[in-house]
């Protein structure tokens, strides 16, 4: 393998063992194998370009466009023309995963859940720092600076992750970065025919360097292997100090605290559906709200935080809908008339100071909420109220006015038919929705004569005790993780509500689910007390008159309303047992399993997308997406990150770019500039009152170069001496790039370690584009100026 192979190779495992650091934030690797493939074809692209060979640019725009069309593949193959090519809706698809993913990312706790989302940010982001790392290391052949992007991932892992026990990851990753450094360094001397050992080495005939790079017994070449040593202990160091000096992060999964199943202390911030299995499992129930109400009986209060109302078949989520100010007295509740009796109830509620949630617990139907402070917009079609720009429910205290409806089941029986928008959008399955849902579904039914019955038959049928209640199970909320809760008929709360809800939309029936609490536990001075055990998920269908009408299908866990107790007019026969008919029952797929975890959306002011359900660790900081104050801060934030890690690169590509283009074309003016540029780069000043034999034998002299490379720099003075002096110049002999670049590695070898990097990192010749500026500038004031003369002067002699 070649020395440049050689170095695309380590380049790429450089990059993924920095990426490895990522996989204590998610609760599965599998991403990171696809992100492994990607880079190595991705690789791949490269080697084949610089083996055309292709321009530097031209080869980083190679592998950028193959990696579009992998990721295409891999995230937006339905989307794409042919199956691979990308147009206007693979773009629009990459926009709306990248969006679904930003509000993961500030919703769920670590270790999060790979979504869509995520997983287009894992592995897009890797493939990004893997381009960067091998343009920089591999294409311009500097390794030194590819340690930026590796350290600016590495960086984002510990900071998120937080913590020193994640020491692994460090020095995997380090060790990455100093393969890379050593393949460079292997290659840049295999260019000057070094041997790095070997019994009995010696140098190869001709080394103009002479033996003094070969010490110890057998030749061991401890020179290289000592510099080696000591830029790898150096980075390492650079790594290890960096993350503890940068800030750490908190919310969703920026946050290391108050998720998950241990008995920590940190905030904690209830996620209606991924989460809300960890809650009920936690050690201690930890409490979250206290209130106090004038209700007569409040096991019907329970406290609503928002309704999921849109069925992917991947996962539930709210509709985005537009905000508005919080007003003082809340709108009559959708589909409620006067002939539903109600009961006025006032409740205080005060909420733990660890308790970060963006939306205010309430009683349904509440009509008019006071918060004694804070940032609040209402969302009338979900009756929920939303903190803006980061407010969160800490340590808030509000007061709520709601109403307690007692409908009858006469009234829920006679209930006329929803308007047919209602019915419409709140009866939508998706196509991949198992058949066993709607055959259950009718056949638990089959005896009902009308939608109140249907409903009461589901109801009773999840709790008859067919079925147990159980947090061991996968908290899955998609269509396969419906069919198997059916099939092993074993889940908790989320998997009941949302089952009970797609098998009455199925029957034509509105429906979607309502998140946040049972009424929680009294106390002896009269106020009840809501903590993580409390945590509750429900179906809430829609009947006209009445609005939407909650049901209890989760055994052992809050209360069945009255109303479905009462079954006189729900025009069943109640000497038959509801349950399927087990010929016609069609069996769910043995294969089904659960689906992703639901996507997290954040609201924002203006424009409010009311979130899904988040999940433990909130700080009171409402997540990523609101501390960065939205997509426009986010913007601005990645913007002045990618300044931060690009800008001291600047002069390096310049002086790069400035290089290639002197030695494209055998001018020897341009050479000679060069051969000045570079030794002013490794400290040597440029002097123009020198000839250019006396300038190269100071060059020799100061720069301590070899036999070789004195050679090189004679050949490129004489060179110069003839164009400019020799009354018919000789065609200049070809090589001056060869001798150019051989003279830069002789000084770049006889230079000390800060002098290398400085050369490499700031070249001092880099000032030149400082002094271009000053003189088009200074130009261009000029012009100005005699503009404005030449406009005064026409002023003046027109006639007054």
């Amino acid at each position: 393998m070649s020395g440049r192979g050689r170095l695309a190779v380590c380049a790429a495992a450089a990059s993924v063992m920095a990426a490895c650091s990522m996989l204590p934030l998610t609760d599965s690797s599998a991403w990171l194998l696809q992100a492994a493939l990607l880079v190595i074809l991705q690789s791949s692209v490269g080697a084949l370009a610089r083996r055309v060979p292709l321009a530097r640019p031209l080869t980083i725009l190679a592998q950028a466009a193959a990696s579009l069309l992998l990721l295409t593949l891999m995230f937006a193959r339905q989307k794409a023309y042919l199956g691979i090519l990308p147009g206007p809706g693979v773009f629009r698809h990459f926009g709306s995963l990248l969006n679904a993913g930003v509000q993961d990312v500030s919703q769920f706790a670590i270790p999060a859940p790979v979504t869509s989302g995520i997983r287009l940010l894992l592995v897009g982001g890797v493939l990004l720092i893997a381009l960067a790392v091998d343009a920089l290391a591999v294409t311009y052949g500097s390794a030194a600076p590819a340690g930026l992007p590796l350290l600016a991932l590495y960086s984002i892992a510990a900071g998120l992750a937080g913590g020193g026990s994640r020491w692994l990851w460090f020095v995997i990753a380090a060790a990455g970065y100093l393969l890379l450094l050593l393949a460079e360094g292997r290659d840049r001397l295999s260019r000057w025919g070094r041997v790095f050992g070997g019994p009995g080495g010696a140098p190869p005939s001709g080394y103009a360097g002479g033996s003094a790079a070969f010490s110890g017994s057998g030749g061991s070449a401890l020179a290289p292997v000592r510099t080696g040593r000591r830029i790898g202990a150096m980075a390492l160091g650079i790594a290890l100090i960096a993350p503890v000096a940068l800030p750490s992060l908190s919310g969703g999964l920026l946050a290391a605290t108050g998720a998950g199943n241990g008995s920590g202390r940190g905030p904690v911030n209830v996620n209606p559906l991924l989460a809300l299995q960890d809650n009920l499992k936690q050690p201690d129930n930890r409490e979250v709200l206290t209130y106090r109400t004038t209700a007569a009986n409040n096991s019907d209060l329970y406290l609503r935080i928002l309704s999921l109302d849109e069925f992917n078949g991947e996962q539930w989520k709210t509709s985005s809908r537009p905000t508005t100010a919080l007003p003082s007295q809340l709108p009559t509740a959708q589909g409620l008339t006067a002939a539903v009796k109600t009961e006025q109830v006032n409740t205080s509620v005060v909420a733990a100071k660890d308790y970060g949630q963006l939306w205010l617990p309430l009683p349904y139907p509440a009509t008019r909420v006071d918060p004694s402070g804070g940032r609040w917009r209402y969302e009338p079609i979900g009756r929920t109220v939303i903190g803006e720009r980061g407010q969160t429910t800490s340590g808030a205290v509000y007061q709520v006015s709601s109403l307690q409806l007692e409908p009858t089941a006469a009234q829920l029986a006679a209930a006329p038919a929803a308007s047919a928008n209602l019915v419409r959008e709140y009866t939508q399955v998706p196509d991949s929705l198992p058949d066993v849902v709607a055959t259950t579904a009718r056949n638990v039914t089959k005896n009902a004569t009308n939608d109140y019955g249907k409903a009461v038959a589901l109801q009773r049928w999840f709790t008859n005790g067919q079925f147990s209640y159980s947090t061991s199970v996968d908290s899955g909320t998609g269509v396969n993780a419906i069919a198997k809760f059916l099939k092993d008929k074993q889940g908790f709360c989320v998997h009941f509500a949302f089952t009970m809800a797609a098998m009455a939309r199925t029957l034509g029936i509105p429906a979607r689910v309502a998140v946040g609490f049972i009424p929680g536990t009294a106390q002896a001075n009269g106020t009840y007390t809501v903590g993580l055990k409390d945590a509750h998920a429900w179906p809430e269908l829609y009947f006209e008159g009445i609005g939407w009408t909650r049901f209890e299908p989760t055994p052992t866990r809050g209360s069945q309303p009255d109303y479905t107790a009462d079954t006189s007019s729900s025009s069943t026969d109640p000497a038959t047992p509801d349950t399927p008919d087990q010929n016609n029952t069609a069996a769910p797929s043995a294969s089904a399993s659960a689906s992703p975890a639901c996507t997290a959306k954040q609201a924002q002011q203006g424009d409010c997308d009311p979130l899904a359900p988040s999940s433990s660790g909130g700080s009171g900081s409402g997540g990523l997406w609101s501390a960065v104050g939205g997509l426009p801060g986010l913007l601005l934030l990645l913007f002045g990150g990618a300044l931060v890690v690009f800008l001291p690169l600047l002069p390096m590509l310049w002086r790069q770019r400035i290089r290639a283009r002197r030695l494209r074309h055998s001018d020897v003016l341009a050479a000679w500039q060069e051969l000045v540029d570079t030794a002013w780069d490794y400290g040597i000043m440029p002097d123009e009152s020198e000839t250019p034999r006396r300038a190269v034998a100071r060059l020799i002299r100061a720069g301590k170069l070899d036999d070789t490379s004195s050679a090189a720099a004679g050949r490129i003075a004489s060179a110069v001496e003839q164009t400019l002096y020799a009354p018919e110049p000789r065609h200049p002999a070809a090589g001056l790039a060869s001798d150019v670049d051989r003279i830069r590695l002789g000084l770049h070898d006889s230079a000390d370690r800060v002098t290398r990097l400085r050369a490499t990192l700031a070249p001092r010749s880099a000032v030149r584009l400082a002094w271009a500026f000053a003189l088009r500038r200074a130009a261009l004031a000029a012009a100005w100026a005699a503009a404005l003369r030449r406009a005064g002067s026409v002023l003046r002699r027109r006639p007054a």
